[in-house]
């Protein structure tokens, strides 16, 4: 016996979540419109759970990291407010896969691969338009992006049709340098990945991808016009400036005082401070963590959770540990451009696990 089956777009429908977008944009949000938000963003859950299976699949074996993540709806919120014009429902990295290769050549050849891969769901990109290894963005972003529809046949998947993922490749090397860029965030009033507040910041973080791009990829970043000890001379002037490496130090000194403890609490000032208190169990650590948001708003407050310290390190790579990765590479980047200890290259690359570049790299 044929049943009529009732196949809703998450939220209702596409012009429902614009229409809650741009309530959230205008500030006139309703209650409806974030049950709305909350239904069309949960909804990701499945698309991303899709992907991430077939890229595990794929990955298996191989040098390949896989992770992914699915946008809060605070970032939801302020990516609307930076992006006027972005309709809610053509948002396309609300689900994020994030692939981490040793080398370009691999991350191109991953890619090409998975571009052949015989799936219904359709990437609706050029094959080079979020290329950002070839082209570089401002801030000094590299790494390339693929956005696929989601299709499936089934019955019970079918509501999902249209909804979008996103695809992010990166290599080890450029990855160390977005999460600094991410840290940098946290404890800083500027946010250089969108190229917002001190500008010395941006400009800082862009010098150090050039670097981090010849050194050890032997490519180039946002400023192929200058030459070697041009691109030095302005980080370390900045540097000297910011005290932008030592504040990340600073950050990978705290790691061991986390690590040590299962329930932390890690405090952001503005002013770049970060205060650490630990906690005996996690009922006492999440009731403070209410409460210290309630007394300090604007301050970036952050609950670790584990059960074992491995387990919070992991969970923080992004504060601690990539910190301390880019700071390498960016000293060392700045000695082989000097021309100072060439060896260190190799010894590098060794230490971080990566490749060394073929001679004559391109990839594509």
């Amino acid at each position: 016996m044929n049943q009529s089956i009732n196949i809703t777009f998450p939220g209702g429908s596409k012009s429902r979540v614009n229409l809650a977008g741009n309530n959230i944009r205008s500030e006139n949000i309703t209650t409806d419109d974030l049950l709305v938000v909350e239904e069309w963003r949960a909804a990701h859950r499945a698309v991303l759970n899709t992907f991430q299976a077939i890229l595990r699949t794929r990955t298996r074996g191989k040098d390949i990291v896989v992770a992914q993540r699915h946008k809060r709806r605070s970032t939801i919120f302020d990516k609307l407010d930076r992006f006027p014009s972005m309709q809610l429902a053509r948002m396309d990295d609300v689900a994020g896969c994030r692939l981490i290769f040793s080398d370009t050549q691999d991350l191109y050849d991953f890619r090409k691969n998975l571009h052949k891969a015989r799936f219904h769901h359709e990437r609706r990109n050029e094959i080079d338009k979020y290329d950002y290894i070839k082209n570089p963005k401002a801030t000094g972003y590299r790494g390339i992006h693929d956005v696929y529809v989601y299709d499936v046949n089934s019955i019970n998947g079918r509501h999902l049709k249209g909804l979008m993922v996103e695809i992010q490749y990166r290599t080890k090397i450029q990855h160390a340098w977005a999460t600094a860029v991410e840290v940098i965030g946290f404890i800083t009033e500027s946010q250089p990945k969108f190229q917002e507040g001190d500008t010395r910041y941006q400009v800082a973080m862009a010098l150090a991808s050039e670097i981090l791009a010849r050194a050890f990829e032997e490519k180039n970043g946002p400023f192929p016009q200058k030459d070697n000890s041009e691109v030095v001379k302005d980080f370390l002037e900045l540097d000297k400036e910011l005290k932008l490496l030592k504040t990340l130090q600073g950050l990978n000194s705290a790691d061991t005082i986390v690590s040590t403890n299962r329930n932390s609490i890690l405090i952001f000032s503005p002013s770049g401070e970060l205060d650490i208190k630990t906690y005996r169990d996690a009922p006492e650590a999440l009731r403070a963590l209410f409460q210290l948001e309630k007394e300090h708003p604007g301050k970036d407050i952050v609950l670790v959770k584990a059960d074992t310290s491995e387990e919070v390190r992991f969970a923080f790579k992004n504060y601690f540990s990539d910190a301390q990765d880019f700071i390498s590479l960016v000293e060392n980047g700045c000695r082989i451009m000097s021309g100072v200890k060439m060896i260190e290259k190799n010894a590098v690359l060794k230490a971080l696990n990566i490749k060394k570049p073929a001679s004559s790299p391109d990839g594509a």
